[in-house]
């Protein structure tokens, strides 16, 4: 066996052995997280079977907002450019994991030698093949899956985005076209009420302080009457921009507001890991940092690998007294680092730090998303109550409302009587469409929280 051979042999079982030796482990990821949640609803327990969370939307059961949200995801320019990212890292992926994969390079070059006797023009074949050892194939693994898994994780996150502002924008907008009906209503009560106390003034049944009183009410009903439009021109817009047109919906101009049937939330907070993208996010810095410094400590120990030539050289010009020949070469490769000044340590430091920070930020993106579920949870059950509240008060004015028409039919009130019933009852209704808006708003929050998977959930 020649020295060559034993050179190569030793390299590969030093090499072998040092990657055996040299591994930079996960480290744990456990997060410390409540095992319920606090401001879930009371009787949660009371749940059935839980609906496709992926049209989490159906809850409205809206078939306009389904449409919406359909075009939404297909000509929204935020997720295809997360679509294009993914197609890249993809193809980034794909190329590092060539990094230790044999490599062939076809080369020419034309170089005078020295004496100024002769000219040389070359072309061979460079083959070389780098090996993994010492972590580096896993480190470079490591980082080429975390961006990948990133970018793929991006896409999620811009879905998840998309479909809550899309709702959200949905809602204000129909939420708006219902204030802006309401307050017609009542402008119109108002005006009714305002002839009344003049016609009573001019019988002397009424003072011009009651006129002067019914027309300031009448005034501020205009101008707050005036409100909605602003709003509806706002929702409007910003589902153009969400759905990447130009110019305004056209099957937007009316409809009915959404509503929700009774929802109920169950979930352990730790599935929250599983779904929400900034914590995922987190998790795969975790991973990347991880192969940074399996990269680092690569560093400190020799690569390893195999090269070899293929070259024919040409003589061009001058005297040709030797046939031309291709000339074969091949061996190990072998980088020993020697003297860096520690910079190669330094750098594992840096690493080492960056991981242990990484861990740091995946448990304090844990943290901020359990607490972003808190809010949102307790958000929803206000609301809820809000609503159920409103909807009492709405009742009672409706009967109100009803009273007051049949008295005025039997003679036992007039149209005043009515007329304030009638305010009565807009302004209960007004209140009741502000609060199913706010309990929509926080249902799409606790979608949002969840990054994007809603707890099972139930409609009773």
């Amino acid at each position: 066996m020649n020295t060559r051979c034993k050179i190569l042999i030793a390299a590969m079982a030093g090499g072998a052995l040092g990657a055996c030796a040299v591994h930079t482990p996960l480290p744990d990821l456990h997060a410390d997280v409540p095992a319920h949640w606090r401001n879930a609803a009371a009787d949660a327990g009371k749940l059935g079977p839980a609906p496709d969370l992926d049209t989490w939307w159906h809850a409205f059961n809206d078939p306009q907002l389904d449409a919406l949200i359909q075009r939404a995801l297909t000509q929204n320019l935020s997720v295809q450019q997360a679509t294009l990212r993914l197609r890249g890292a993809r193809a980034l992926q794909h190329r590092s994991g060539t990094q230790f994969m044999p490599q062939v390079t076809f080369h020419t070059f034309a170089e005078p030698d020295p004496a100024a006797t002769t000219n040389y023009y070359e072309i061979g074949f460079d083959a070389q093949w780098e090996f993994g050892f010492f972590g580096r194939g896993l480190g470079n693994a490591r980082v080429a899956a975390a961006e990948l898994q990133s970018a793929e994780t991006g896409v999620t996150a811009a879905r998840v985005s998309l479909i809550a502002e899309v709702a959200r924008s949905y809602v204000d907008l129909r939420a708006a076209q219902a204030r802006a009906a309401t307050l017609d209503r009542i402008v119109t009560w108002r005006e009714q009420d305002l002839d009344i106390a003049r016609t009573r003034l001019h019988l002397r049944l009424a003072s011009q302080d009651d006129v002067d009183k019914r027309a300031g009410e009448l005034a501020q009903a205009r101008a707050d009457a005036a409100e909605p439009a602003e709003a509806i021109a706002q929702a409007q817009q910003a589902l153009d921009v969400l759905l990447a047109e130009p110019q305004p919906e056209p099957g937007l101009a009316t409809g009915p507001q959404p509503s929700l049937a009774d929802v109920h939330f169950a979930q352990t907070p730790a599935d929250l890991l599983r779904t929400r993208p900034e914590i995922r996010q987190a998790e795969l810095g975790v991973l990347r940092a991880a192969g940074e410094l399996g990269i680092a400590r690569a560093d400190l120990w020799p690569k390893l690998g195999l090269g070899g030539t293929l070259i024919s050289a040409t003589r061009l010009n001058g005297d040709v007294d030797k046939p031309n020949k291709a000339i074969p070469s091949a061996g190990p490769m072998i980088d020993i680092p020697l003297l860096d000044w520690g910079a190669r340590h330094d750098m594992v430091k840096a690493r080492d730090a960056g991981l242990e920070a990484a861990v740091l930020g995946y448990r304090q993106a844990v943290l901020e998303g359990v607490a972003e579920a808190e809010g949102a949870l307790a958000a929803w059950q206000r609301n809820r109550t809000r609503e159920a509240a409103a909807q009492a008060q709405l009742t009672l004015a409706d009967a109100a409302q009803a009273r007051a028409q049949t008295l005025q039919r039997i003679g036992l009130a007039d149209t005043a009587d009515r007329a304030q019933a009638g305010i009565a009852q807009a302004q209960a209704q007004l209140q009741v469409s502000i609060a199913q808006r706010d309990a929509a708003i926080a249902f799409i929050a606790v979608y949002k929280s969840f990054g994007g998977t809603l707890p099972p959930l139930a409609m009773q």
